[in-house]
């Protein structure tokens, strides 16, 4: 027996998967910028002139 995915199941799977998408996008940015942040952190307290990250985006 073939299995048929209605309209609801179909609209609640990919809501589902964006949920999913959307949480692990936003953790991984969140970690991206606190690692980048703390790197620029460091550099202020050793009192480091030369960046070596690029400047942030306007």
């Amino acid at each position: 027996m073939e299995k048929i995915f209605t309209l609801v199941q179909t609209i609640a799977t990919a809501g589902v998967f964006s949920a999913v998408s959307f949480w692990y996008g936003f953790m991984f940015g969140r970690e991206s910028a606190r690692k980048e942040l703390g790197g620029l952190i460091d550099n202020l307290r050793r009192g480091n002139s030369d960046h070596t990250s690029p400047p942030p985006h306007t």
